[in-house]
C-alpha cells in the first residue's frame, strides 16, 4: 500500500483538501436535524414564528454551506484520484522501460496491460471513495451516535443491537467476497490474452478459418469472469436486505420507546423527529462503509498486482563509474555459460570461448535452439552471463553504461517492429538527427531504396502500425537501414534477411563490405549462402561451439556444417537463388 500511495505525489494537497471539506460537509449535515428539533419545540409548538424564521434562515445557510463543501470536495476528489491514477500509470510504464529481458519474462503482456488499465481504474475508484465516502461515513456514524446519546442515552443503547447485527452480516459477506475478488483479476489476464492473441494474429485466424474456435476460446474466458462476478455480486446483494432489516428494527424501537418517552415527558416531539434522522444517518453510514470495504477489497487485489511491477527491481545495473566510449568492435567470450533462469542448471550456452576481431564478418549457423540468439543477446547486455565474461572493445560489457554500449551495437531481428509514421520517421529511430540524405544512403546499402522509390510518396510514405502495409522482406530491409543509421561498431543480423531473395541478400552483404568495412558484422542465418562469404563461421550445437573457421575449412573438418551444406545443395539450394 505504501508503494502505491507514494505515487500520489503532487496531488496530496488535493486529497487533504477533499478530506477537510468532506468533514465540514458532515458537520453541516449533522447539525440540520438538531436545528429542526429547535424549530419544532421552540417555534412551532410555542407558535413563535421569529424562532422559525431565525433558525429556518440558519438551516438554509447551513444547507448551502453543506452543498458548497460537498461540491468542492468532489472536485478535489476527482482531481486527486485522476492525478493519482495518471502517476501510477506513468510510474509503471517508466519502470517497465528499465526492465531487462529477464525482468520482462516474469510478466505476460496481457498481464501488464490489465495492470495499467483495469487494475489502475479499480485503484482510482477506490481512492476516490476512500477520501470521500470513507471519510464521510465514519464521521457521520460517530457524530450521529453522539447526537443520539445527547438526546436519549437509553434509546441510543438499543441501536447497538441493529449496529452489531449489520456489522456481523457485512463482515461475513466481505470475508467471502474478498477471496473471490482476489481471483477475478487473474481471469482478466486470460481475457486480455485471448483478445490480444486473436487481434495480432487475425490474418492467420482467417487464413485457417478458425474464427469459431477463437470465439469459443474468448467466450470461455469471458464466461469464467462472468460467473465469478455473479457469485461475488450475488453475495453483495445481501447488503441491502441486511441494511433494511437493521433500519426497520431501529425505527420500530425509536417509535415504540420514543412514544413512551414523549408521553412520560422525558422527550419532546422535536427530539424524536431528529432522532429518526440520526438513526437513518447511522445506518446509511454503515451501508456506505460496507460499499467502501467492497471497493477497497477489489482494489487490494489490484494494488498487489500493481506493486509487483512497481517493486520489480531491474537485474541489470550500470556500474558506479561506467565507461561511456566503446573503443572498437572486437568481441571476446571468455568461457561463458548462460541460462535464462540463474541457478536453474539448464544452461542455454555452455563454456563459450570465442574471440572476434574488430571489423570481421562472422557467420553463425546452427539448428533451432542451439543458442544463436542467446549468444548475440549477451553482446549488447540484454542479459548477464552466469559464468565467464563478455568483452566488447576489450572491456567487460558490465563496465559500460548500458545506453552507451547499446548505441554502438545495432541488432536487426528476424521479426523487427516498425512503428506508425512515415518511412523517414521510422528510419530516424536509428539516429534522430539523421539527414534525409543519410537516410537515403542507409536505404541504398540495405537495398530498400528500390521499393521505396516505387511508392508515390517515397520516403514520406506512411507505415501502418506494426508495418502491416509492407511485405516481410521490405520490413527487414527498412530495419537494416534503421540499424545502419546508428553507425555502430557492431552490427548483428539475427536471421534478418530470411524474407529477402538470395540475390538481394548478396547485394546487402556487398554493400556492408564496401560501406561499413570497420564495423564488426555478425550474421545469423539458416542458409549457407548467407554466411559462406564471411571471414569465419561459427557452428553452434546445443549451446556449445562445434566449429569456428572459414567456409572451406569447415566443409573439410566439421560434420554438422557439411551436412547442412549438402542438404541445401542437394535440395536444389534456395528456391529464389538465380541459376
Amino acid at each position: 500500500m505504501r508503494t502505491v500511495l507514494r505515487q500520489l505525489g503532487q496531488y496530496k494537497r488535493d486529497a487533504l483538501a477533499c478530506i477537510g471539506l468532506t468533514a465540514m460537509e458532515v458537520v453541516m449535515d449533522i447539525l440540520l436535524p438538531f436545528i429542526t428539533a429547535i424549530i419544532i419545540d421552540n417555534g412551532l409548538e410555542k407558535a413563535n414564528m421569529s424562532v422559525v424564521y431565525r433558525y429556518g434562515a440558519l438551516m438554509v445557510l447551513m444547507a448551502f454551506l453543506g452543498l458548497f463543501f460537498g461540491a468542492t470536495a468532489g472536485k478535489f476528489a476527482a482531481k486527486a484520484s485522476s492525478g493519482f491514477a495518471a502517476n501510477l500509470r506513468e510510474s509503471i510504464y517508466n519502470n517497465i522501460q528499465t526492465f531487462s529481458f529477464s525482468n520482462i519474462d516474469k510478466f505476460s503482456v496481457p498481464g501488464l496491460v490489465t495492470r495499467m488499465t483495469t487494475d489502475i481504474t479499480n485503484v482510482q475508484n477506490a481512492f476516490m471513495m476512500l477520501i470521500r465516502v470513507a471519510v464521510r461515513s465514519p464521521l457521520t456514524f460517530v457524530f450521529s451516535y453522539a447526537m443520539c446519546m445527547m438526546i436519549s442515552p437509553k434509546l441510543s443503547l438499543t441501536f447497538l443491537i441493529g449496529i452489531v447485527f449489520l456489522i456481523l452480516v457485512l463482515g461475513i459477506i466481505m470475508a467471502v467476497t474478498i477471496k473471490i475478488f482476489n481471483q477475478v483479476f487473474s481471469k482478466y489476464d486470460d481475457l486480455n490474452a485471448s483478445v490480444q492473441e486473436n487481434i495480432s494474429g487475425i490474418r492467420v485466424v482467417k487464413a485457417f478459418v478458425r474464427e469459431d474456435y477463437e470465439n469459443k476460446k474468448f467466450s470461455q474466458a469471458s464466461d469464467n469472469l462472468y460467473r465469478m462476478f455473479v457469485k461475488a455480486e450475488g453475495l453483495l446483494a445481501f447488503n441491502n436486505p441486511a441494511m433494511m432489516t437493521a433500519i426497520y428494527f431501529c425505527i420500530i424501537m425509536v417509535s415504540w420507546l420514543g412514544a413512551q418517552s414523549i408521553v412520560g415527558g422525558s422527550m419532546t416531539s422535536g427530539e424524536l423527529t431528529s432522532l429518526f434522522s440520526y438513526v437513518l444517518s447511522l445506518m446509511m453510514s454503515l451501508m456506505m462503509l460496507s460499499m467502501v470495504v467492497v471497493m477497497i477489497t477489489m482494489s487490494m487485489a489490484s494494488i498487489r498486482r500493481i506493486c509487483e511491477v512497481l517493486e520489480e527491481v531491474p537485474d541489470l545495473h550500470d556500474p558506479q563509474n561506467p565507461v561511456m566510449e566503446v573503443a572498437d568492435g572486437s568481441i571476446d567470450f571468455d568461457h561463458v555459460s548462460f541460462s535464462y533462469r540463474h541457478g536453474s542448471g539448464k544452461s542455454v550456452l555452455s563454456d563459450i570461448d570465442l574471440h572476434i576481431h574488430s571489423g570481421e564478418t562472422i557467420g553463425v549457423i546452427g539448428g533451432t535452439g542451439s543458442g544463436k540468439s542467446s549468444l548475440v543477446n549477451l553482446i549488447c547486455r540484454l542479459y548477464d552471463v552466469d559464468e565467464g565474461s563478455v568483452r566488447v572493445g576489450g572491456l567487460d560489457v558490465r563496465q559500460y553504461d548500458m545506453e552507451a554500449l547499446r548505441n554502438q551495437v545495432a541488432v536487426v531481428l528476424q521479426k523487427n517492429t516498425l512503428f506508425s509514421g512515415t518511412i523517414l520517421e521510422n528510419l530516424r529511430w536509428g539516429n534522430p538527427d539523421a539527414t534525409e540524405e543519410e537516410c537515403i544512403q542507409a536505404c541504398q546499402a540495405a537495398c530498400a531504396d528500390e521499393f521505396i522509390d516505387r511508392f508515390p510518396d517515397g520516403y514520406q510514405t506512411r507505415i501502418e502500425r506494426g508495418g502491416n502495409n509492407v511485405s516481410g522482406g521490405q520490413k527487414q530491409r527498412l530495419c537494416i537501414a534503421r540499424a545502419l543509421l546508428k553507425k555502430p561498431k557492431i552490427l548483428i543480423l539475427d536471421d534478418s534477411t530470411s524474407a529477402v531473395d538470395t540475390a538481394t541478400d548478396a547485394k546487402i552483404r556487398t554493400a556492408f563490405a564496401e560501406k561499413i568495412p570497420g564495423t564488426t558484422k555478425i550474421i545469423i542465418a539458416q542458409r549457407i549462402s548467407s554466411v559462406e562469404h564471411a571471414d569465419r563461421i561459427l557452428v553452434l550445437d546445443n549451446g556449445q561451439i562445434n566449429g569456428f573457421d572459414s567456409h572451406e575449412k569447415l566443409l573439410e573438418t566439421n560434420a554438422i556444417y557439411r551436412e547442412i551444406y549438402e542438404s541445401q545443395i542437394k535440395g536444389g539450394g534456395d528456391f529464389d537463388q538465380p541459376e
